[in-house]
């Protein structure tokens, strides 16, 4: 393997021979894949995204989201990586991407130690989970052995959630990939870390309704994201998606869609869903209703979104 991961050659589908698609469990991954053949692997990762941590800790998120951007297109394959005029990262949901100079640094310290042997793709799954650790959130085994994508297409990317999507649109995304509505609610729930521009939400504070704001939102919250994001502003400032604690990975998110303070219109639905709202609750401890422990079950969906994978082999 070359020593970035964002020099490899991009096949345009034009180009390829026939392509076959498959539905497959892992693509032979498993837990330890590399336990022999570069052992220290994991530590390496870890070490690698820490140190980024600690200078700009919203790399952070930065990497969960890439990673799920990454296997929500052609699986896990870190084609996400790639660069090219109209590879994946070019793509409008992923052109505010970031953390790829933390997957090139472990890479290139992977390469010093076991060459040509640790895949891209691993990596970033590995520095997802690495990320959720930092941010307070728990760990949970990776399943290692992925092979590098070498098909990186901006149009595949349009198949990912979107910010204005119903409820049924993320479930039928979500049951695309293998992933039922609990996965959804637990996997969007990573927006307890991170932000997002003043753009992809300002439309829910003006002119909404005939009446003004977004019903669903909370009319004091609505105020104070119209101060933040006053209308004709600038779009790119960045707003917490976890209004209070955009910085630590727990269950304030899901208080906050009850509460009327989600900021992605996608992620409010979840609560005025009853399809979706069910699971909010569990995750927040509602009485009656059967608990779910939010750091536990992602983890869990995590694996099983890229167990459920769809790869591309030409």
């Amino acid at each position: 393997m070359e020593m970035s991961c964002f020099n490899q050659r991009v096949f345009l589908l034009t180009l390829l021979l026939p392509i076959v698609v498959i539905l497959v469990e892992g693509q032979g991954t498993r837990v330890g894949f590399y336990s022999t053949s570069c052992p220290k692997v994991e530590s390496i990762v870890s070490s690698t995204v820490q140190s980024h941590f600690k200078s700009d800790p919203t790399i952070a998120p930065g990497l969960l989201r890439m990673h799920f951007h990454d296997c929500f297109v052609q699986g896990c394959d870190g084609s996400i990586l790639i660069d090219g005029p109209n590879a994946e990262k070019t793509a409008p949901p992923n052109q505010l991407l970031r953390g790829y100079e933390v997957i090139d640094d472990a890479k290139t310290q992977l390469e010093s130690v076991c060459p040509g042997v640790v895949s891209c793709a691993d990596i970033l799954a590995l520095a997802a989970r690495d990320s959720v650790v930092l941010t307070s959130g728990a760990s949970w085994a990776v399943p290692t052995g992925r092979r590098d994508g070498t098909v990186s297409q901006s149009s595949d990317a349009n198949n990912l959630p979107g910010f204005r999507d119903t409820v049924d649109v993320q479930k039928k995304k979500f049951a695309d990939k293998g992933l039922n509505t609990q996965d959804l609610v637990t996997l969007v729930g990573g927006h307890t870390t991170g932000t997002a521009a003043c753009q992809f939400f300002s439309y829910r504070l003006y002119n909404f309704t005939s009446t003004g704001a977004d019903p669903s939102m909370n009319p004091a919250f609505v105020s104070q994201l119209q101060a933040l994001c006053p209308q004709n502003g600038d779009g790119s400032r960045r707003i917490g998606l976890d209004n209070g604690s955009a910085n630590k990975f727990d269950t304030s998110f899901f208080a906050n869609l009850r509460d009327g303070k989600g900021i992605l219109e996608s992620d409010q639905r979840l609560w005025t869903d009853n399809s979706t709202k069910t699971f909010v609750q569990r995750f927040l401890g509602v009485r009656g209703l059967l608990g779910l422990t939010f750091n536990v079950e992602f983890g869990k969906s995590m694996v099983k979104i890229k167990n459920n994978a769809i790869y591309t082999i030409g």
